[in-house]
């Protein structure tokens, strides 16, 4: 009798381990945790299960990273559905990752972007953020833009920087028709009133907006330099604005306009061409446009950078104080050999 209880005291014991061990083996699998500064895990389209495992590892480290794979793969996880971009924290478990994962349950991106000139530069920055590249984003702008009245020259006009949400794995289509739609948000009913009563449409307020906004970064001074600008199309003047010389060479680091800038033949050349550019020379701010639509009467048809360089201008109604102004500031210019 003694025997067969020593016997069912081993066998519980031998029991009682193994589950211990099972569970401490499961906890090192499925309670493991990131533990380093926050990460994404990018699962490209076409991944194979290897390349999974190998995303996870490169990304993760070799430990967690094999954990959160044995976990999904366990589960039988599916490659195609694990395609897309997840965040991972400080703190994350194997476990949370390889469910996100096996559900397809990314993680939006934000895409953010200000301060764009060129479309160029705005497929770029989306395509930092996106899985697609810079050529599909720019492919799917011709595919889209038509549609709601743009033409390539008015391509920037469709877009108002900020910040937004999508879904690594989005659409180029569909990420295009999301950023015009924010854009036909903004130009309501009112603002498209106060576009007419100018007598411009909402792509030329915003041509005339970029121009503004490369004229000056003060904001208090916008709705003034902007009301110049009316004022010169008002009177079928030349706008003659460096900003838009700038973008004819391709270079908005110039700080002084020389005459072979100023004989550069194209149409953003403004000091040849008359009226507006094509299309907007930049992606505009909202402010900037609002300073248009909203800008105070006045009869400044001339403007000058202040000789103190302060980023303010020196305006002027008639041509002979405009030279006045002009004159101090290229004196400043020269005595600092610029």
């Amino acid at each position: 009798m003694k025997h067969k209880n020593s016997t069912l005291y081993i066998i519980i014991a031998v029991l009682v381990l193994a589950c211990g061990g099972a569970a401490l083996w499961a906890w090192n699998l499925l309670g493991a945790q990131y533990e380093y500064e926050k990460i994404r895990v990018e699962i490209p389209a076409g991944s194979t299960t290897a390349d999974v495992q190998r995303c996870l590892t490169d990304v993760l480290g070799q430990d967690f990273g094999s954990k959160v794979y044995r976990i999904w793969s366990l589960k039988d996880g599916s490659p195609e559905r694990a395609h897309g971009s997840y965040l991972v924290e400080p703190g994350t478990t194997a476990l949370t990752l390889a469910k996100a994962l096996y559900n397809g349950r990314q993680t939006p991106v934000k895409l953010t972007f200000n301060n764009i000139r060129t479309m160029g530069e705005l497929a770029a920055r989306v395509a930092t953020v996106m899985e697609f590249d810079s050529v599909a984003f720019m492919q799917a702008c011709d595919s889209v833009l038509p549609g709601f009245g743009f033409d390539r020259a008015g391509y920037p006009a469709a877009f108002l920087p900020d910040t937004y949400e999508f879904y690594w794995t989005a659409a180029p289509q569909k990420v295009v028709n999301t950023l015009v739609d924010t854009r036909n948000k903004f130009w309501n009913d009112e603002r498209r009133a106060k576009a007419a009563k100018l007598g411009l449409t909402p792509v030329q307020v915003t041509t005339v907006a970029t121009i503004v906004e490369e004229e000056t970064n003060k904001a208090d001074e916008r709705p003034k330099v902007a009301r110049l600008y009316l004022n010169r199309l008002d009177r079928k003047m030349p706008l003659q604005a460096d900003p838009t010389v700038k973008f004819a060479v391709g270079d908005f680091s110039l700080r002084r306009i020389t005459g072979a800038h100023l004989a550069v033949e194209s149409p953003y050349n403004t000091y040849k061409a008359p009226g507006l550019p094509p299309g907007p020379i930049r992606v505009a701010e909202r402010s900037a446009i609002d300073a248009v639509l909203d800008a105070p009467q006045h009869d400044y048809l001339y403007m000058c950078a202040k000789s103190d360089f302060s980023g303010y201008h020196d305006f002027a109604a008639d041509y002979n104080r405009h030279r006045i102004n002009a004159a101090r500031y290229h004196r400043a210019l020269n005595k600092r050999g610029i």
